[in-house]
């Protein structure tokens, strides 16, 4: 039984983020897993006898390696893309080849980093291209899909090499004073409890489709 439990692959899509480079050290730290796969641009900046990097293009992705479980938290702001089809362009297709790319490889259960207001038919082009991408997945023939819809992110994006958002200290700190008036669903959530909370729902694997607001992933 336990070489059974120790026998599942994960891959993650995104390790370099956020929340990927946290759901990245969950798998490697967990018995559960035997192997992690990690796909992207770029390889994260660790080794580990569990890890297995692949750098790649996503927009051209090739077969992966048979996977159990699957775990996308790619993501990125217009701003950053430089256009609106650029975002559309990572955090829709991009996320939409990787699920299919690895249920194409046996992967059964799905975990993927969403966000608050989430909605395809929103009239704010962000939510919804993130809705859009929910439907897209849900689609795909998973027997468990859970997305985590994670409110304002706070965390150290410089150590990332990625641009420090503006004002996103000044905000971070007014959401902090003013933590009891604002809604949980709307609190600020740190990277660690979105990825605690995504491989914890993943792993238990509960058929059909499951959305985790911000409010709730900040119980796990």
């Amino acid at each position: 039984m336990a070489d059974q439990v120790a026998a599942r692959v994960a891959l993650v899509a995104g390790a370099t983020g956020l929340v990927g480079r946290e759901v990245l050290a969950a798998l490697l730290a967990d018995k559960a897993y035997s192997k992690v796969y990690c796909v992207g641009r770029r390889a994260p900046p660790i080794t580990h006898p569990k890890l297995t990097c692949h750098t790649v293009d996503l927009k051209a992705l090739a077969a992966l390696p048979p996977v159990d479980d699957v775990y996308i938290a790619l993501g990125t702001t217009i701003k950053v893309a430089g256009s609106q089809a650029a975002f559309r362009a990572v955090d829709y297709e991009s996320v939409v080849t990787v699920a299919q790319a690895a249920h194409a490889s046996g992967a059964t259960k799905l975990g993927v980093v969403s966000a608050m207001g989430a909605n395809a038919k929103s009239a704010v082009f962000y939510n919804r291209v993130k809705g859009e991408m929910e439907d897209a997945v849900c689609q795909l023939g998973f027997d468990s899909v859970v997305i985590v819809r994670p409110s304002f992110l706070a965390g150290d994006r410089s150590s990332l090499q990625q641009p420090v958002r503006s004002a996103e200290k000044w905000v971070s700190s007014t959401m902090r004073l003013l933590s009891p008036l604002i809604p949980a669903n709307y609190q600020a959530i740190g990277p660690e409890q979105v990825a605690r909370a995504l491989v914890h729902a993943v792993k238990a694997g509960r058929p059909g489709v499951q959305r985790i607001l911000s409010g709730e992933l900040q119980t796990y």
